[in-house]
């Protein structure tokens, strides 16, 4: 065993010796810098096509049920036409082009640059139609589409692969779509990976932090929902915050349940409708989320952050019926098939959920059981708790709620494991089981090919 020094020299003169390496770190960075900037322009994309929506809204609400249904068939129609890998939230897909015995020809179906543009459009084009969708989901897909397309400029016998690109990427869409960048590296690890590669692992990480910080750069060093004034939590609130706990563990696991079972083919009936005549359910589906936008009031209506942001300043003109609403207004969508994420959505629910119970019991740390409120169904939805308590922490600045937070999502997710499989897993399955051949595909090849 050599028990030598390091010598700094030799190993400074050793690490910058190999140009070809630094090159295709700086491909790597650049194409970080790239992925952010993509989520940006998603975020400012988004943003304007939801005011458009308002202001539709605002001019006529009753022309929503022309307006959402049509566009919404359109979205769809256009998604299972040209780009069929476009539909649904992004991160399944990611993790199914992660799968290691994924053929690399198919990989290009999941995650591609093409498919990365097609998602900003569709699902800005969702939020434009009032859908109950989010922008941060699809963020992951983006950014990786972006990462993935450095392998061009790679060496083939390149320390960086496609594994650790797609890692990057997605992880990046995270920490750029919430502003969070210790969000995106924990997302790395819990959801993609479960490691990171070793010798790439500072290269990632980087990478991740770059993007996050183009988000910085273009909206400034802001919380998602603002601060949240917490006040000093007693042992009375502890009642009330298992309340939300487990409430949202519940919800969330049968959320994510239903949504795995109505995208997997179950059931039975409606899928059959939804796969002979998908613009037509599209065009349902749109109407009734329309339908329950005129009923909250248009509070469901978008990705819901302007609910979450009437709740925690304490006003009430949120319906009571809040969570159920947006609940069945968000599977909808999702269900239509619609490009679209369920991160905003799930934060919304979680939201309402401890919006009500604070009524019911502690109205004075309302703030905080909303904020448990969104890492417990965050948590329950994912199956993801670390991710969902550190995206609540870095959006709301509630560094001092991090234990409460903690075990609100450690306890949803525990709750939500014994209702549901990870959704997330279980779509990736899905797809990748729709690529297998089939046994009697499988052997006509042989048949026909003779001796």
């Amino acid at each position: 065993m050599d028990h030598r020094e390091p010598n700094f020299l030799e190993n400074l003169q050793a690490e910058f010796s190999n140009g070809r390496l630094w090159f295709d770190r700086g491909v790597v960075l650049v194409y970080a810098v790239a992925a952010g900037l993509f989520v940006v322009a998603f975020t400012l994309l988004s943003e304007w096509a939801f005011s458009l929506f308002e202001h539709l809204h605002t001019y006529n609400r009753w022309i929503l049920l022309v307006w959402t249904p049509a566009l919404t068939a359109a979205i769809v129609w256009l998604t299972r036409r040209h780009f069929p890998g476009a539909s649904g939230s992004g991160i399944p897909q990611v993790m199914a082009a992660l799968d290691p015995a994924l053929p690399e020809h198919e990989r290009r179906r999941f995650v591609s640059l093409r498919l990365s543009l097609a998602k900003i459009g569709l699902s800005s084009a969702g939020l434009m139609a009032g859908l109950s969708i989010g922008r941060e989901g699809p963020s992951v897909q983006v950014a990786a589409g972006v990462m993935q397309h450095a392998r061009r400029w790679l060496r083939p016998d390149s320390s960086m692969s496609n594994h650790a690109l797609l890692v990057a990427g997605g992880a990046a869409g995270i920490a750029a779509a919430f502003n969070a960048p210790l969000a995106g590296v924990v997302f790395a690890i819990e959801e993609l990976s479960r490691k990171l590669e070793s010798r790439n692992s500072g290269l990632i990480i980087t990478a991740i932090v770059l993007a996050g910080l183009m988000g910085v750069s273009a909206f400034g060093n802001v919380t998602y929902f603002g601060v949240i004034r917490v006040p000093v939590l007693g042992w009375a609130a502890l009642w009330p915050g298992l309340a939300v706990a487990l409430s949202c563990g519940v919800l969330g696991g049968l959320f994510a349940r239903l949504l795995a079972a109505s995208l997997t083919g179950s059931p039975e009936r409606f899928n059959l409708w939804r796969s002979r005549y998908p613009v037509r359910f599209a065009a349902a589906g749109g109407l009734a989320i329309a339908v329950i936008g005129l009923v909250s009031g248009g509070s469901t209506l978008g990705a819901g952050s302007h609910a979450v942001t009437q709740m925690l300043a304490g006003e009430t003109s949120v319906p009571s019926l809040f969570v159920l609403l947006k609940f069945v207004a968000t599977w909808l969508a999702a269900w239509c098939g619609v490009p679209g994420g369920i991160f905003a959505p799930a934060l919304s629910i979680g939201a309402g959920v401890g919006h009500n119970i604070a009524a019911l019991t502690s109205p004075d740390i309302s703030a905080a059981l909303i904020a448990m409120g969104m890492a417990a169904f965050l948590a329950a939805v994912t199956q993801a708790p670390l991710t969902a308590f550190i995206i609540v922490m870095e959006m709301v600045d509630g560094r001092a709620m991090v234990l409460s937070l903690m075990m609100a999502a450690m306890l949803a997710s525990l709750v939500s494991r014994m209702i549901s499989r990870p959704l997330y897993a279980a779509l990736s399955d899905h797809m990748l089981n729709q690529l297998a051949p089939t046994p009697a595909s499988a052997a006509a090849p042989d048949k026909q090919a003779g001796p």
